[in-house]
């Protein structure tokens, strides 16, 4: 039985949502493409999209709910929005960094951070990253921060490297 979340984003895309869904749904394990939604005549003058053409696509990310949903050119994904990718090791990190990076921007990857292909911004945290930083005045989270500011994406190792004082 499906269980509906009460709160899920919606992403807004031009024309590509029922692509980028099924890249997402491909990069994440337990995923999957729920509903597909067309457009009708009704509202023609408003949407402007060909009737059956696909309005939105309700999908999964490992059990979390999302809708896609092709509005048109007037809106574009920006930083101030992004999705956070929690992961235990650098294993992890380095899939999740490859797949969504793929085609995206190389000038917005930082500290952890990456635009994929349709221009939405992603965090890929290593779990530890939270703990490390925690308390904000101790010389090793100062270390930790440091360490994070210079890379594109988390080297875990070189984390736990600086962290310690190594």
């Amino acid at each position: 039985m499906h269980v509906t979340q009460r709160i899920a984003p919606c992403l807004w895309f031009d024309h590509q949502a029922e692509e980028a869904a099924a890249f997402y749904v491909s990069v994440f394990k337990n995923s999957k493409i729920l509903t597909v939604a067309r457009y009708s005549n009704a509202g023609l003058e408003i949407h402007k999209r060909p009737m059956g053409s696909v309005m939105t696509v309700a999908f999964e990310l490992d059990g979390q709910a999302f809708t896609a949903l092709n509005g048109g050119p007037a809106f574009t994904f920006n930083e101030a929005v992004s999705l956070q990718v929690s992961c235990d090791n650098q294993e992890e990190v380095d899939y999740y960094w490859e797949k969504l990076s793929k085609g995206g921007d190389p000038k917005s990857q930082q500290c952890g951070w990456l635009k994929d292909k349709y221009g939405l911004s992603w965090q890929i945290v290593p779990t530890v990253v939270p703990e490390m930083l925690k308390d904000h005045e101790s010389p090793n989270a100062q270390r930790a921060m440091e360490a994070i500011l210079r890379m594109k994406k988390i080297d875990i190792a070189e984390l736990e490297r600086a962290f310690a004082g190594q």
